[in-house]
């Protein structure tokens, strides 16, 4: 049971490494898919009988679509990290990957079919767009300063960044591959994707260096969710992963010094936990 639990701290760490790590949106993207394709390598050699009983043209073509659109929703998230913070920015990305994804899933995929299905999953969807919206709220009565927060381009990255999470998502279950062995090529199609996102952008510089460290803990948490769902189920891995927001909206304000007021806490904090709990009435829907 414990290994459902890695995907949640990995992935929730993704933004507070690269934080530390430093570097610009590109470099950071670039970085962790260095890291994600050393991982996938490894993997691949260490156990490649999944890969090689799968191995054929469709494997391919969903791997890199699918990575190309994961490097496009990494990029942008790194964007709008850097634009309206971490603590903003993670809970807000993750309430909308999981409101697009289930709608992508009643839509294309016909997942929900009783009654009960759609009335619980539209509370759920009702709760993350709540959550989300509380954890953006700023206290009016707080004085201006310190760091300075661009909604403008925050929001195009937000809208970009789940547009691309939406699409490395959805061309899995279209193609209909088996997730696990589509590890290599999708890590790929994420370098190729993020290549082209830091070309002529300083991207052989030490930050991007430094950020393949941000690349094996996403494929550390990656390859433990597809152990954990065969382990445990979907719905049950896929809600705890979603906790793994806690650890990025509040390791942000603690580690990384993002300024809270008391009021902005307050709502930081029920946002967070109501993204949490519309994702796991998602996870157990499914």
């Amino acid at each position: 049971m414990w290994i459902a639990l890695i995907p949640a701290i990995a992935w929730g760490s993704v933004g507070l490494i690269s934080g530390k790590l430093g570097g610009n949106a590109n470099q950071q993207t670039l970085g962790m898919t260095w890291g994600a394709l050393l991982f996938a390598l490894v993997t691949t050699l260490v156990s490649p009988g999944n890969f090689l009983a799968h191995n054929d043209m469709r494997l391919w073509i969903a791997g890199i679509l699918s990575g190309l659109f994961w490097s496009l929703g990494q990029n942008q998230q790194f964007h709008a990290m850097k634009a309206v913070g971490i603590s903003k920015a993670v809970p807000i990305s993750t309430g909308a990957q999981l409101v697009t994804n289930a709608l992508a899933g009643v839509i294309l995929f016909h997942e929900w079919t009783t009654s009960h299905q759609l009335t619980l999953g539209t509370l759920a969807l009702v709760i993350l767009v709540v959550g989300a919206t509380l954890t953006a709220l700023r206290d009016k009565s707080a004085q201006t300063g310190g760091q300075s927060e661009n909604w403008a381009k925050g929001t195009t990255a937000l809208v970009l960044s789940t547009a691309g999470y939406l699409g490395y998502t959805v061309v899995v279950n279209l193609l209909k591959v088996d997730a696990q062995a589509m590890v290599l090529p999708q890590a790929i199609g994420m370098v190729a994707g993020a290549s082209v996102f830091a070309l002529g952008k300083d991207a052989f510089k030490k930050e991007s260096f430094k950020n393949i460290v941000t690349g094996l803990v996403w494929g550390t948490g990656n390859l433990c969710m597809f152990q954990a769902t065969a382990m445990i189920g979907l719905a049950v891995s896929f809600s705890l992963s979603q906790t793994g927001i806690v650890i990025s909206t509040f390791g942000s304000i603690l580690l990384l010094g993002e300024h809270k007021t008391k009021r902005e806490m307050v709502y930081v904090t029920l946002g967070s936990l109501m993204v949490i709990i519309g994702g796991v009435m998602l996870g157990l829907l499914k």
